[in-house]
C-alpha cells in the first residue's frame, strides 16, 4: 500500500517520536524508508515564520559556508537516527535538502519522488505561538494531497 515512506525530521526528540509509528508502517507494508531533513540555516536560531511555518528569511542571505556545515551537521543526525530503523531490518535511505521554506521542499520532493505516505510530528503549538511561528506539518497536511502520518508527540518530563 505505501511502497515509499518520506519521515520528516527537524532534528528535534519530539520530531524522533514519528520513527516507531513509521517504522512499523514500513515493516508491515515492506516499504522504502527516506529520512529527510529540510535545513533553513537558521535551524539554531529561532526565526519568526508565516502563517503557513515558513521562514521569513531568504535563501540570498545564506553563505554557503554555512549550508555546507548544517548539511553535515544534518546527514550525521539522520545516520544516528537511521540506526534503530537498520536494526529491525529496514535500510533507510537519507536526504538532506536546502531550502528556507521547509513545508514546500518536503511537499514538492514527496510529489517529485512518488512518496506513498508522509510520516511527520507536529510540535502542538497552539494560539500565539502557532500564528508566530507557524507549523510545518500544517502546511504538509494541506498541501501535499497525500496520506500524512501526523502525531503530537508527548513532551518529556525531567
Amino acid at each position: 500500500m505505501f511502497d515509499t515512506i518520506i519521515v520528516c525530521l527537524d532534528g528535534s526528540p519530539l520530531a524522533e517520536q514519528i520513527l516507531p509509528y513509521a517504522a512499523e508502517q514500513a515493516r508491515r507494508f515492506g516499504s522504502k524508508v527516506i529520512l529527510f531533513r529540510v535545513i533553513t540555516a537558521t535551524d539554531a536560531v529561532l526565526v519568526p515564520t508565516t502563517p503557513t511555518g515558513e521562514p521569513l528569511t531568504m535563501a540570498s542571505q545564506v553563505s554557503p559556508e554555512l549550508i555546507d556545515r548544517e548539511t553535515k551537521e544534518a546527514n550525521d543526525y539522520l545516520c544516528k537516527a537511521a540506526i534503530p530503523l537498520e536494526e529491525i531490518g529496514l535500510k533507510p535511505e537519507i536526504v538532506t535538502l536546502f531550502d528556507p521554506l521547509p513545508g514546500a521542499a518536503i511537499v514538492d520532493y514527496a510529489n517529485q519522488h512518488q512518496v506513498d505516505l508522509i510520516a511527520i510530528a507536529t510540535h502542538g503549538r497552539s494560539g500565539f505561538k502557532r500564528a508566530v511561528f507557524g507549523s510545518v506539518a500544517d502546511y504538509v497536511l494541506r498541501e501535499s494531497h497525500l496520506p500524512v502520518l501526523l502525531i503530537s508527540p508527548r513532551e518529556e518530563k525531567s
